[in-house]
């Protein structure tokens, strides 16, 4: 085993050396001599991001459960440590142990967003393991991804040996079983893949072949080997409060981005917005039991000494049990000066009745997501809003003393006109109005609106992931739109107007539909010095275009088209259980306006109860 920690000398020339020391707060510890099997958790941004990532907690919780595994972690070094370890050749290290990556037995690398794929190259490069999986033997980790951008793994599949398609969980119990067993027999690279391909929800990108036609749509995806699966299934906890959590999750002696225990009240969501992936990929909706939640939040605030807890959900308000758990924590934590953050609420009497309790009203602001400015549009979308709710919402927060509220929209939804544009300065305006009807005595001051739009990008397993997204210049003109409609407002000096950059818009919307061949386009931008593209003071689109331009290959062929029903897509070989016709026939009410309501008023028959599990396996007055 090589142990590489960094000298005094070389901490002190770099910025926050916490990142790169280990020994927090709940870190595991064990003997090398007595485990059999070494994981490297790993997450491809810095530290203070990636510390911050539930799923890795999780995960890191439940390895170290097994006495024969020692997981431990690496994050992305920032640009002045990177610039250092290849000065020195210092190889990337673990944490927990100061060890060398590539003595591991795994590297597992979440992808939570695609802005993060050169920093996959980075961590590979810097752990000395080669990049391309064909050139790995025996003596390198197995390279294992997962996350939300594994449900289209394409323009990474030449770098990984595995991809685990769903939730954590389930079968990676199966999978180090089978490593251990397979190492003790001695068995080759290639033989262990093969037996884990027989595992569900594993993908073994080497173990089949991607044909293109002329137009560069694929032609045929087909198994180049026996083991190989027609169709990779998603993996699923069933039962919510059997599953392992972290209840002595890491503490970090340095501020991260979420400085606090969170608590993961339920997954999936009934809501069904067209333009959410995750809303498709968790169906169906799972709750965790409230008397387990109760026992592993005073467990978790116990262990770590945080000051707040948040609740996580992708909608909070539709937890059955959440005033009941709330309330607890109210009680648990008023005394001890815990906060309580409560994201993904809607804004109705219950939510205002707690944040009051739980929020100083006079500094803290409400969060509203139209995404849509007319209720065309979000109709269009599923957003299940209408401006009568958002209205009757805003006024009510701010008869009970809000006066800060931020929006979040979205530009170039499909069917946008510049008649939706302009309806996010005019909601933006009437919600300001609203506050002004209040009488001047009671009033909390001035108000403050917060308008802030992200760009539209159509995502895989979504009903939009058939449809044309907007290109550069048009993203440009609707912002420029935009900001000159929010002008014109009688109440624009109450509303501040935030936006999102094109650029990187661009190449997210590429990678997130793309397929096999944008591989050696990352490939050849990582080695022209593109890394920490999610940072705006890093990213460089010259060199991205370059990338494009030397392989051939046109950035529109994956944003700015639009997809036929019968095109092949690149992830058309995963089953997330929701089908292609629901999807499909989603995509066709978007383009009626016409509104499907969600799981718990009525069954829609999106496929998701292929798992029998969750609310849709409940009757609500529509099918099974």
């Amino acid at each position: 085993m090589t142990k590489l920690a960094l000298t005094d000398d070389i901490l002190l020339t770099v910025d926050k050396p916490a990142r790169y020391i280990g020994n927090e707060i709940n870190m595991v510890k064990k003997n090398l001599d007595e485990v059999d099997i070494r994981f490297c958790m790993c997450f491809p941004d810095v530290y203070e991001i990636g510390m911050s990532h539930l799923g890795i907690q999780i995960l890191y919780d439940m390895f170290n459960k097994r006495k024969d595994t020692y997981c431990e972690r690496v994050y992305s070094p920032w640009v002045d440590l990177d610039k250092v370890m290849r000065e020195k050749n210092i190889p990337l290290f673990s944490l927990e142990t100061q060890s060398a990556i590539k003595d591991f037995d795994f590297l597992g690398i979440t992808l939570q967003y695609e802005m993060c794929y050169t920093n996959v190259l980075q961590i590979l490069d810097l752990a000395h393991i080669p990049l391309m999986a064909k050139d790995r033997t025996n003596e390198d980790p197995i390279v294992i991804g997962g996350g939300p951008c594994t449900y289209n793994p394409e323009p990474l599949a030449d770098f990984f040996d595995i991809f685990y398609i769903g939730e954590g969980e389930t079968a990676y119990d199966e999978l180090l079983d089978l490593y251990k067993e397979c190492k003790n027999k001695g068995y080759s690279r290639k033989e262990f893949l093969e037996l884990a391909a027989d595992i569900e929800g594993l993908y073994i990108p080497a173990f089949y072949d991607v044909a293109y036609n002329e137009d560069g749509t694929i032609k045929s995806f087909e198994t180049n080997n026996e083991h190989a699966k027609s169709k990779i299934k998603k993996q699923l906890v069933y039962d919510m409060s059997e599953t392992t959590y972290p209840t002595k999750p890491i503490v970090p002696y340095i501020k991260v981005t979420q400085d606090r225990v969170v608590l993961e009240i339920q997954r999936g969501c009934i809501r069904g917005c067209r333009f959410c992936q995750a809303g498709m990929l968790y169906r169906p909706v799972r709750e965790r039991n409230v008397e387990f939640l109760k026992k592993v939040a005073v467990q978790m605030l116990e262990a770590t000494g945080h000051e707040e807890i948040s609740l996580s959900s992708l909608s909070s308000s539709d937890y059955s049990q959440l005033q009941d758990l709330v309330y607890y924590l109210i009680d648990e934590c008023k005394a001890k000066g815990i906060n309580i953050s409560l994201p993904s609420l809607r804004i109705d009497a219950f939510s205002l009745d707690v944040m009051s309790k739980v929020q100083d009203v006079r500094k803290s602001s409400l969060t509203f997501a139209p995404e849509a400015g007319t209720q065309r549009l979000r109709d269009v979308i599923n957003k299940g809003l209408t401006e009568e709710v958002i209205l009757s919402g805003a006024m009510d927060a701010f008869r009970s003393g809000w006066n800060k509220v931020k929006l979040y929209f979205m530009l170039g939804l499909p069917t946008e006109t510049e008649e939706d544009i302009e309806g996010i300065a005019v909601l933006s305006d009437k919600i300001a109005r609203e506050y002004y009807t209040i009488p001047k005595d009671k009033r909390n001051g001035k108000v403050s609106i917060v308008s802030s739009t992200s760009f539209f990008v159509p995502k895989p397993f979504t009903p939009f992931q058939w449809v044309k997204m907007a290109s550069r210049e048009d993203f440009l003109d609707k912002q420029r739109f935009l900001n000159g409609k929010m002008r014109e407002q009688l109440n624009q000096k109450s509303i501040k107007y935030n936006w999102h950059e094109a650029e990187t818009t661009m190449l997210e919307g590429v990678f997130a539909r793309g397929d096999r061949r944008l591989g050696k386009v990352i490939l050849d931008a990582y080695k022209d010095g593109c890394l920490y593209d999610a940072w705006s003071e890093f990213f460089d689109y010259d060199k991205w275009q370059k990338a494009f331009a030397d392989n051939n290959l046109d950035m529109d062929f994956y944003t700015v088209r639009e997809r036929s029903k019968e095109e092949i897509l690149p992830w058309d070989y995963i089953d997330i259980g929701v089908t292609k016709e629901f999807l499909w026939n989603e995509y066709m009410n978007a383009q009626n306006e016409k509104v499907t309501p969600n799981c718990k008023m009525k069954c829609s028959v999106c496929g998701a109860n292929t798992f029998k599990t969750g609310i849709c396996t409940q009757k609500r007055g529509g099918n099974e």
